[in-house]
């Protein structure tokens, strides 16, 4: 029996290998099938019971190679091991995500940021929007330093609006990089938690992980990569879609804020809840909001918060 098996929206030496090592290693395990592979196309000659074999593990392997930056035949091992890509790179509720530089886990810690982690393997883009505290841009970076530590993606890239770029800003000493680093403080905080100093330094050194603030971004093409737009309630829509339209085709964005907390001068002008209305029917575009009771901080913070939302609410209802 012959059939020939079509490779669809994907460059076959990412399946292949180069020099075709990958695909030698996934049809050793079909000795009595011979494949002939042109182009994007399979060719099989064997028993029908081996070709559909075959066509269920090519299956397995190219859905595995979504979730990779790369194949190697170890990922071929592990598809005839029974280790499908969605059980090995998906992560369950209460999973660790990645362990802490001091060794500690790092998991999601309430059912929000539970929804958050799962929003990050269904979807492309994530918004995350809620008060401080609540462990937004945490859970965003734990994720995307999971995914590099597991070569899913090739880089990191986290960006911030500098508010204050104007004549405040303009006071602080040194370059352009030291009047920039106190607005992103946070996210090497965050960072830092999670990769040795050391190994971080080199990241950053080598662009594997880049913090830049959000004017960097326009003009670029961001592919291969988890993306993070932290504080984007203080992006007018026209930032939020500059932002937005830099994604390439394999990667992830997440953007978080807290729309109670625009230090923009008109806080009119924040594009976050304006852009997720406009965004939230798309398919592959998912929304996760935060309240006070997701808060994790010291727990004095949820009831600080609470207060003033009471406060905002009471003169709005004025």
């Amino acid at each position: 029996m012959k059939r020939t098996i079509k490779l669809e929206a994907i460059d076959p030496i990412e399946i292949y290998g180069v020099g075709n090592r990958i695909l030698e290693e996934f049809c050793t395990y079909f000795p009595g099938l011979r494949v002939v592979a042109r182009g994007d196309e399979l060719i099989l000659d064997g028993k029908e019971s081996q070709i559909e074999e075959f066509s269920i593990r090519l299956g397995e392997l190219i859905e595995r190679r979504k979730h990779k930056l790369n194949l190697t035949v170890y990922d071929v091992e592990a598809v005839f091991d029974g280790e499908s890509a969605p059980d090995r790179f998906k992560l369950s509720g209460d999973a660790v995500i990645v362990h802490g530089t001091d060794g500690k886990p790092i998991k999601a810690r309430n059912k929000t940021q539970q929804d958050m982690v799962k929003a990050y393997f269904d979807s492309d883009l994530i918004f995350a929007v809620g008060p401080a505290g609540t462990g937004k841009t945490y859970i965003a970076i734990a994720m995307a330093v999971r995914a590099l530590k597991n070569r899913e993606i090739k880089r990191i890239i986290l960006t911030r609006p500098a508010v204050e770029a104007g004549e405040r800003l303009g006071f602080l000493p040194g370059d352009l990089k030291d009047k920039l680093d106190p607005y992103l403080q946070p996210l090497y905080d965050a960072l830092g938690d999670m990769i040795p100093s050391k190994k971080l330094q080199d990241f950053m050194s080598d662009g594997t992980i880049q913090i830049a603030p959000l004017a960097y971004m326009r003009g670029r093409t961001l592919d291969r990569a988890c993306v993070i737009l932290d504080e984007a309630q203080n992006t007018n829509m026209g930032q939020l879609k500059m932002f937005l339209t830099r994604m390439g085709p394999n990667a992830k964005f997440i953007v978080t804020g807290d729309a109670s907390q625009v230090d923009l001068p008109n806080k009119e002008d924040s594009g976050l809840l304006k852009g997720i209305e406009l965004v939230k029917d798309i398919k592959g575009i998912s929304t996760i909001f935060f309240s006070s009771a997701d808060i994790v901080r010291h727990p004095l913070v949820g009831k600080i918060v609470k207060a003033f939302d009471n406060r905002r609410k009471t003169e709005e209802g004025q």
